[in-house]
């Protein structure tokens, strides 16, 4: 996940920060920003760049719902506080993790682990790489290569990708539907490494249907744990709820799920909720979805 762009001049500066406790890398300095083939994060609700019946999957930073829900996301997959699986069991919480096998494989057992108190484990790329440039056979292989892994690890393949950095073309998308992906998840909003909310784009509040990304611990600040924790109060606050992005996301020809029911802050336990399946050390600054880290140290998205 990467920084996006605040709302206000008090979110300004939280926009642009925020850390991924995975891998420390910069993306290619050669991508190419924009451009036909070249998407960031682009004014408009749920993207569909193909249109229908290319086959290609749409994609989102929030969707669009009469329902007063918001999701979670978290990205990479190097949080591994056992607090946080007490968090979401003790909650309901239906948060969706996207994962990275270089960063999330040596501790799998602990999204097992996840996954089995109601998270939902997705597709973040093998070795997430910028994909933006790349040619489709590199990308195909990226995201086919992770979906192979969470089916064999967790026995369920990922129908949700989100693109490192959150930068894609048209090959990325060409090669997330041959992987079988249906739908590529952007992000509204994002909590940052101090707690606070910076916004992509509209405006600087919460809205029915915002997709949240949860960026992973800095090495000061606030825990991923503790600015959850923070995140439910407002949610519930603005009388939100965190519902299952999987069961409000529309898939090409069959829309979304009629029994979704959202469920976590503000609401008791979930009597019907079960698990569903298939993301660097160091402070990095997340951008908007698209856009490539600054050279002063960027985080991963």
């Amino acid at each position: 996940m990467r920084p996006r762009r605040a709302a206000t001049g008090l979110l300004a500066a939280a926009a642009l920060t925020a850390a991924l406790t995975a891998c420390g890398t910069q993306p290619p300095t050669a991508a190419r920003p924009g451009g036909d083939a070249a998407h960031g994060h682009r004014p408009g609700g749920a993207r569909e760049p193909a249109a229908r019946g290319t086959g290609l999957p749409p994609v989102v930073d929030r969707v669009p719902t009469r329902d007063r829900v918001v999701f979670l996301t978290y990205d990479d997959g190097a949080e591994r506080d056992p607090r946080f699986v007490d968090l979401v069991r003790a909650r309901r919480l239906p948060v969706t993790m996207f994962l990275t096998d270089s960063v999330a494989g040596p501790a799998y057992g602990h999204f097992a682990r996840l996954r089995a108190v109601g998270a939902s484990l997705q597709n973040h790329t093998l070795d997430h790489p910028f994909l933006r440039g790349l040619p489709y056979a590199g990308q195909r292989a990226e995201i086919c290569g992770q979906q192979d892994k969470l089916k064999s690890r967790f026995g369920v393949r990922p129908h949700l990708f989100r693109p490192p950095y959150g930068a894609y073309d048209t090959a990325t998308l060409r090669a997330a539907a041959d992987c079988g992906i249906t739908a590529v998840v952007l992000w509204r909003a994002s909590v940052t490494g101090t707690g606070e909310l910076a916004y992509a784009r509209g405006a600087p509040r919460l809205r029915p249907g915002d997709i949240v990304a949860v960026d992973p611990d800095e090495p000061t600040g606030l825990s991923l744990l503790d600015r959850t924790r923070r995140l439910l109060g407002e949610i519930e606050e603005q009388g939100l709820r965190v519902g299952r992005l999987e069961d409000h996301v529309r898939i090409p020809g069959r829309g979304p799920r009629t029994d979704a029911r959202p469920s976590g802050a503000g609401r008791g336990p979930r009597t019907d909720a079960r698990p569903s399946g298939a993301g660097p050390s160091g402070a990095r600054e997340r951008g908007r979805p698209g856009t490539e880290p600054s050279g002063n140290g960027a985080v991963r998205a």
